[in-house]
């Protein structure tokens, strides 16, 4: 079995939340941030919810659109 991250069921500051901010606006896929930020993926997907933060890319055009 997996091993928790170091993170598992603590509380989110507000340290935390602005860096999950900065990396979300730097288009950083989630489970990046879920690396850099010893927080399982859910975790990360989550908190931006409920901070309505956007994890979606702003740069990319949708899949099967032609320039």
């Amino acid at each position: 079995m997996a091993k928790p991250p170091p993170n598992h069921n603590k509380q989110w500051t507000a340290a935390e939340v602005k860096q999950l901010q900065k990396l979300a606006n730097g288009n950083t896929p989630t489970r990046i941030i879920a690396l850099k930020m010893d927080r399982t993926p859910a975790a990360i997907q989550s908190k931006a919810s409920a901070e309505d933060i956007s994890l979606k890319p702003a740069n990319q055009s949708p899949y099967g659109t032609q320039k």
